[in-house]
């Protein structure tokens, strides 16, 4: 599951091992108990890689062999490609910009490996599920991508 955290300057990305429904399960008990109203609705969440970042075009490339509806890939510029994912949006109110969005991404099926951003095929470890080949590698294109970031801004 992929954990999108928006607060009112940025978003952190996150890979849970989780199951979104025991995730949104646990968030919504979580909120009755303090009192703390909460909508969950479904949505969509963006954000910018650079299309010069090594992995990129296997991204592409693997989205289009499973036509995916859950993630799409749009050119913003000649600079950054969007990534857009398809999910659930949890906040207190649908108004609000602070909140939280979660997606589930499946593979293909009886794939037992993901992508690394050096183009080698990974094996996958019996602790994370198969349905997080594409998680675990966007997550990982876009942690590269704030490395790159933060190495461009110093």
């Amino acid at each position: 599951m992929l954990k999108l955290t928006y607060t009112e300057g940025s978003f952190y990305l996150e890979c849970l091992n989780q199951s979104l429904e025991q995730w949104v399960a646990q968030r919504v008990v979580l909120a009755m108990r303090v009192g703390q109203s909460l909508g969950v609705e479904p949505s969509t969440a963006s954000f910018l890689l650079p299309v010069d970042l090594p992995g990129v075009d296997l991204l592409q490339a693997e989205i289009k062999q499973y036509d995916n509806e859950i993630i799409a890939l749009c050119a913003c510029d000649t600079e950054y490609i969007e990534v857009t994912l398809r999910g659930s949006w949890l906040s207190e109110n649908s108004e609000t910009a602070l909140g939280v969005f979660v997606t589930t991404i499946s593979d293909a099926p009886n794939n037992n490996s993901y992508l690394s951003l050096n183009g080698d095929l990974l094996q996958m470890g019996g602790s994370v599920p198969m349905s997080s080949r594409f998680e675990l590698f966007v997550h990982q294109l876009w942690q590269e991508a704030q490395v790159c970031t933060s190495v461009m801004r110093e």
